[in-house]
């Protein structure tokens, strides 16, 4: 199975008391595979998962699986910073039927060095049952994957791409033209969306999709089959959104945006809080223009 285009990196719904809020979860996924969506991503950075127990964790998992009933490819979450611990939960995870992919980070604080990075992302790889796509995102993690790193990465033959969130677009060129054909490049930035792709990149793991799965899933399959126009109309209508999305930490503002559609309780688990109130207003705005405060019916759960 060869992943392209959107892949939605799940917010994960909690209840006003601070618990998973099942009900809203499963309707996000509904909604998601019902708008077109071609891949979901549970337990990323945008789930909140270094706030998720372990049992919340698998049970994130399960719903998005369940809920999605084979209809769209999924790609879990497994990531730690203690490569045994890093091991065991991409190996727990990669066991579960349903689990597509399994999406695993550049250990963070330790600050490895890039061969400290080989060597984890190498022992994950050699432990999973499933293909890994490695997140390389320095600016939560504090370490790069240098393309010469991903390029060793990618002669092994569990690793089957990268989400690039780098935000360095010469080093994604070289990552794009420097990899073996089969190995898949994903943006990890919904900005940058149209420039990975006309680098040779297959799509993106995307946080706007949590709030306009139809759109980005429209504006990724554009761009692919190089319907440039089509691509940058949707594109250029979106991109206030999307840079609205980071005005406070991800995922903040995809959480606030989802509450003010109706479809999740606005909840954040510590050390994330609720938007300043500027900010939320701003977002607001931004929501309101590209028309998402009135297009969608509150759903009911």
């Amino acid at each position: 199975m060869k992943l392209r285009g959107c892949g939605t990196a799940l917010v994960t719904p909690f209840k006003l008391d601070g618990s998973l809020d099942e009900a809203a979860l499963r309707e996000l996924v509904r909604w998601q595979v019902e708008s077109g969506i071609d891949f979901l991503v549970p337990c990323g950075t945008t789930g909140e998962t270094p706030t998720l127990s372990h049992e919340e964790w698998l049970r994130v998992v399960d719903l998005t699986i369940e809920t999605a009933a084979g209809r769209v490819p999924i790609m879990a979450g497994a990531t730690s910073n203690n490569t045994r611990e890093a091991v065991a939960k991409a190996k727990e995870i990669s066991a579960r039927a349903g689990v597509d992919y399994v999406l695993t980070a550049t250990p963070y604080y330790n600050k490895p060095t890039q061969e400290g990075v080989y060597q984890h992302f190498k022992a994950i790889a050699e432990a999973s049952a499933k293909p890994l796509v490695l997140y390389n995102i320095a600016g939560r993690t504090g370490t790069n994957i240098e393309t010469s790193t991903l390029l060793r990465l990618a002669e092994i033959p569990n690793i089957a791409g990268v989400k690039e969130a780098s935000g360095n677009i010469s080093q994604i060129a070289e990552v794009c033209a420097t990899v073996p054909e089969d190995f898949l490049v994903f943006s990890g930035d919904d900005a940058v969306t149209l420039a990975v792709i006309g680098l040779g990149g297959v799509g993106i793991i995307s946080v706007a999709s949590n709030e306009i799965p139809a759109e980005m899933a429209r504006l990724t399959q554009a761009a692919l089959a190089n319907k440039w126009d089509t691509a940058r109309l949707l594109f250029r209508k979106y991109l206030p959104l999307m840079q609205a999305n980071f005005i406070e930490s991800n995922p903040g503002p995809a959480k606030a945006v989802l509450a003010m559609m109706g479809r999740i309780e606005e909840v954040y688990r510590l050390p994330l809080v609720p938007m300043k109130k500027e900010n939320r207003a701003r977002l607001e705005k931004v929501a309101a223009a590209v028309g998402l405060l009135q297009q969608h019916p509150a759903a009911t759960h």
